[in-house]
């Protein structure tokens, strides 16, 4: 008997000797509150394991001495009283004693307070941004695995898809309180070692902590479904002594200082320079949306190959890739990226995929954009080393031009110019068939406005829509393209309204 005792004893207890280091365990991690977690979790399953070790032994042994063979007759009894409560009271009490670990666990795990070091993380398709409160600093933190390991064409490394350029730095043996947000959808701030998987919605914080005990480096990921580049979310936390997190905080605010000076400076590339640096920081900034090829994704992410904005005038590039568009998913790279780097992916753009335009964008004219100078944007669009092509006339050429100067064109002449600017411009949303893309971009075959009064039509080309992803384009095409493509649209795909617009109708629009 005492055999059996010490036998039942080693299975019960042996496993939680080697639990820790189980590949597909759950880890003790290197906090108070993970260890808490890790503890909860094997006497849950402790607990769990004894309730069906019990089960299945009285099971058995009913099975192999009740069986009909040996001649068993089974008992008949009804309305129990003492079986009644036992299968009420046994679990009930089995339930509190698992429920008061559990509880004292959670309630610690929401308590943010009295933290020493506040750290507001911010997701975005698909990258982090950590702000570190009372320290001015902050950065964002993208995916460091090269492209060619993703494509298969180089062998994977050991951190495949968990590496970043920039990782969280933290300090050990402080309290560190996280505040969770997010620019564009849903994701979830999520470090296996911590003990910590917050969500982090648009519009709301959420709030979370940490005390990591011991250095090293730690890593996790996004943890809630978050768009097609999803996987390629890291989190990388690299966790210093004090002594050594102040000294990398000092040398934060000194690089910051620096970063700043050298920028005020005038430092001239050449702009083979600058397509070879435009060309890293578009493959690692843009291509997730545009694509390296630089077509995009159609009905969801405009190409750059040919595009209006590629092509045409330097500060309309310089606006949308330092300030975003809103109602769209273009973000702002103004605090992404510096002055030196926006130049240099903008230039890579203005002559990639034989777009050709020559023009290379420097430093300067970037902060001097920034800065909201006015004759900067004249300087840039009119520099030596300009050479765009078929420059798009502004809304202002268009607005001071007489409408009796424009030429009349036929409706088949308008129909063709037309469609191919619908296909370069509009089809990226609206799609070739003019059937959109619903609910993000509205179809244009038999839509109200492709087939409604032509003035509303044409309002809402030259000046878009607020609150939507509709662009206005009467600062990106000329009165003529205007005229062709609303020509085009109210006649295309079935809507054959007969409507001829003229570029004099766009110009005397509003007046």
């Amino acid at each position: 008997m005492k055999q059996l005792l010490y036998c039942l004893l080693v299975v019960l207890f042996a496993p939680s000797l080697a639990a820790a280091d189980m590949r597909f365990n759950m880890t003790p991690g290197v906090t108070e509150i993970s260890g808490k977690v890790y503890h909860l979790h094997m006497t849950i399953l402790y607990i769990c394991c004894a309730i069906g070790l019990v089960v299945f032994s009285v099971m058995i042994y009913a099975i192999i001495n009740h069986r009909k063979s040996k001649g068993a007759v089974a008992s008949h009894f009804h309305e129990s009283t003492k079986v009644e409560v036992a299968w009420t009271v046994l679990p009930f009490i089995i339930l509190i004693l698992m429920a008061i670990p559990a509880t004292k666990t959670l309630i610690a795990m929401e308590d943010p307070s009295d933290a020493d070091l506040t750290v507001k993380v911010t997701g975005s398709q698909w990258k982090w941004h950590y702000s570190y409160f009372d320290q001015d600093i902050d950065f964002y933190s993208i995916l460091a695995t090269p492209r060619a390991q993703i494509d298969g064409t180089e062998t994977k490394g050991k951190n495949y898809l968990l590496e970043v350029d920039k990782p969280l730095v933290l300090p050990i043996n402080r309290k560190i309180r996280f505040l969770m947000t997010s620019e564009d959808v849903i994701h979830s701030w999520w470090v296996p070692a911590f003990a910590v998987k917050k969500d982090a919605n648009p519009g709301f914080i959420n709030e979370s902590w940490t005390r990591i005990d011991k250095p090293g480096i730690y890593r996790g990921q996004c943890a809630e479904l978050c768009g097609k580049d999803h996987g390629f979310m890291p989190i990388v936390v690299q966790a210093l002594s004090e002594a050594d997190f102040e000294a990398w905080v000092t040398e934060q605010k000194q690089a910051a200082g620096a970063a700043a000076a050298t920028a005020a400076l005038s430092q001239t590339l050449s702009k083979d320079e600058l397509i070879t640096q435009g060309e890293k920081v578009y493959l690692g900034h843009c291509a997730a949306c545009h694509q390296p090829n630089g077509e995009g994704l159609q009905g969801v992410f405009p190409h750059l190959k040919g595009s209006p904005i590629a092509t045409g005038p330097l500060g309309g590039h310089l606006e949308i890739v330092l300030n975003g568009k809103t109602g769209t998913a273009m973000q702002a790279f103004s605090k992404q990226l510096s002055a030196q780097e926006i130049a240099a992916v903008i230039t890579y753009e203005r002559n990639a995929w034989g777009n050709n335009t020559g023009d290379a964008v420097q430093a300067k004219d970037v902060s001097e954009h920034r800065s909201g100078n006015p004759n900067v944007q004249a300087s840039v669009a009119t520099a030596p080393t300009s050479t765009t092509q078929n420059p798009t006339p502004t809304a202002e050429a268009a607005a001071v031009v007489d409408p009796a100067s424009l030429p009349t064109l036929t409706h088949d002449a308008l129909m063709a110019e037309g469609e191919t600017v619908y296909a370069t411009t509009c089809a990226a949303c609206h799609q070739l068939t003019g059937a959109g893309v619903p609910p993000a971009f509205p179809a244009l075959a038999g839509s109200t406005i492709a087939t409604g009064p032509v003035a509303s039509h044409i309002n809402i080309v030259m000046h878009g829509k607020a609150g939507t992803a509709m662009q206005a384009f009467g600062k990106q095409l000329s009165p003529q393209q205007l005229a062709a493509v609303i020509t085009y649209e109210r006649n295309a795909w079935g809507n054959n309204t007969g409507d001829t617009v003229q570029p004099a109708d766009i110009a005397s629009h509003g007046q």
